[in-house]
C-alpha cells in the first residue's frame, strides 16, 4: 500500500476559501536526489508564474538516496509507493491528487517545466487529455536514435493502427488529464506499459485528446529504460489489449488461404504451372483448422474483455446483439453435418468397390476438416455464451 506523507499540504496560488489546487504536478521518482528538488521547484515557478492554484506530488518509488526528503523540503507532497513500476508510481500519485487536472512528468529534467500552463490551458478549453510532441523538438544527444526512428514511430503507428487514437508521440512522458476521467480509464498496468495504457483506454472511450509540440532535453542522470526489454513490453501490451488484430485477422488469414487451397486441390486447379494434391491438401486442412481455432480465441477474448473489463468494441458489439448462441450451433452443426456427408460418401465408395482399395484420400481429408471446424465452432459458441452469462444490460 502506498503512503502519503502526513504533513500540510503546499500548494500554490490556492484559489480563495477552498484549498483546493486547480492543478497537481503529479512526478515519480525512484533515485533522483540530484534533481527532484530543481524538478519540484521549477514546477511550483511555473504554476505561480502562470497565477494557477497548484500542489506537486511526489510519488516515490523506493529510493534509497534521500529523493523523498529532497522533495519533502522543497515543498513537494511525497508519495510513498514501495512496489517498484513506473505505472505503480503514477497511480499512487493520482490517488493522492487533488486537483481538477494532473499534469504528469518525470524527474530527469528532460521536460520543460514551463510548459504546464500550456497543458493546462488545453484542458479549460475542453479537452480531456492532453499529450506532449517531442518529435520535432529534441535537443541533440536528448534521444537514442534507436528510439527516435525506430521503436517509438513502430509502436505509435502500431498503437494508432490498432486503437485510432490519432496521436504523433505516444510514449511522451509530459501529459495532463482531467481527474474526473481517470475512473472512466480504469488504469491498472504497473510497469512502462502505463504510457501505453493511458492513450489506449483514452481512445477506447472517445475522449477529446489533443497534442502540444513540446521541447525534449538530454537526461540528468542514468537512465531507467531498457531499450529492448521496455520496447517488447509496450508492444505486447499493445497486441494483448486488441483482440481484433491479435486473433480475429491473422486467424481468418490463415482459414481464408487454408479453405482456397483445399478447394484448389479438389477442383485440380493448375497453379504456377502444375497440379496440386495430397500434401498440399492437408497443409491447407491445418491452416484451416488452426485459422477457426484462433478466430474462436480472438472472439472469446472480446467478450472477457467486454463482459469483465469493460472494454467497448463496437463491431463485436453489434455481431453479439445480431447472432446468438443458436446461431453459432446451426452453423457449426451444418459444417459437421457436411463433412459427415463427404465421410458417407467416402464409406459408400468403398463398399461399392468390394471394401477394397481406396484412392480418396483428399476428400478424406476435407471431409475431416469440416467435421472439426464444425465441431470448433460448435463448442465455442457455448463458451462465448457462458462468458455472455455476465452480460450487463
Amino acid at each position: 500500500m502506498s503512503t502519503v506523507e502526513q504533513q500540510p499540504r503546499e500548494t500554490v496560488n490556492t484559489t480563495a476559501g477552498t484549498g483546493s489546487p486547480q492543478v497537481s504536478v503529479v512526478i515519480p521518482c525512484l533515485n533522483e536526489v540530484e534533481h527532484i528538488r530543481e524538478c519540484v521547484t521549477r514546477a511550483f515557478r511555473a504554476m505561480a508564474d502562470a497565477d494557477i492554484a497548484g500542489e506537486v506530488i511526489v510519488a516515490d518509488n523506493g529510493s534509497v538516496d534521500g529523493s523523498a526528503a529532497a522533495a519533502r523540503e522543497a515543498g513537494a507532497v511525497v508519495v510513498d509507493e514501495p512496489r517498484r513500476g513506473y505505472g505503480s508510481a503514477y497511480l499512487a500519485g493520482f490517488a493522492a491528487a487533488r486537483g481538477t487536472y494532473i499534469v504528469m512528468l518525470d524527474a530527469d529534467l528532460t521536460y520543460d517545466f514551463a510548459e504546464i500552463p500550456r497543458f493546462v490551458e488545453q484542458l479549460d478549453g475542453g479537452a480531456e487529455l492532453v499529450m506532449g510532441n517531442r518529435l520535432d523538438n529534441i535537443q541533440p544527444g536528448a534521444m537514442h536514435w534507436a528510439h527516435r526512428y525506430v521503436g517509438n514511430p513502430v509502436l505509435t503507428g502500431i498503437l494508432n493502427l490498432f486503437f485510432r487514437t490519432g496521436v504523433s508521440d505516444a510514449h511522451c512522458g509530459m501529459r495532463a488529464v482531467r481527474r474526473d476521467v481517470l475512473p472512466r480509464l480504469d488504469l491498472r498496468t504497473t510497469g512502462m506499459e502505463f504510457a501505453s495504457e493511458m492513450v489506449i483506454r483514452a481512445g477506447k472511450e472517445r475522449l477529446d485528446i489533443r497534442e502540444i509540440d513540446i521541447e525534449y532535453h538530454p537526461r540528468a542522470g542514468e537512465s531507467k529504460l531498457s531499450r529492448f526489454r521496455d520496447g517488447w513490453r509496450h508492444l505486447r501490451f499493445l497486441l494483448v489489449h486488441s483482440p481484433t488484430h491479435l486473433f480475429v485477422i491473422p486467424g481468418a488469414a490463415l482459414g481464408l488461404l487454408g479453405f482456397v487451397m483445399m478447394l484448389g486441390v479438389l477442383l485440380n486447379v493448375d497453379l504456377f504451372g502444375r497440379t496440386w494434391e495430397l500434401h498440399t491438401m492437408v497443409l491447407g486442412s491445418l491452416l484451416t483448422i488452426v485459422g477457426t481455432q484462433v478466430i474462436a480465441l480472438g472472439l472469446c477474448a472480446h467478450a472477457y474483455g467486454i463482459y469483465f473489463m469493460q472494454e467497448r468494441e463496437r463491431w463485436f458489439e453489434a455481431a453479439r446483439d445480431r447472432f446468438r448462441l443458436e446461431h453459432g450451433l446451426i452453423v457449426g452443426g451444418a459444417i459437421t453435418l457436411a463433412g459427415l456427408v463427404c465421410a458417407a460418401t467416402i464409406v459408400i465408395q468403398w463398399m461399392d468397390r468390394g471394401l477394397g482399395a481406396l484412392g480418396e484420400e483428399q476428400l478424406a481429408v476435407f471431409a475431416a476438416t469440416l467435421i472439426v471446424v464444425g465441431i470448433q465452432i460448435f463448442f465455442s459458441s457455448f463458451l462465448l455464451s457462458i462468458l455472455g452469462l455476465r452480460r450487463r444490460s
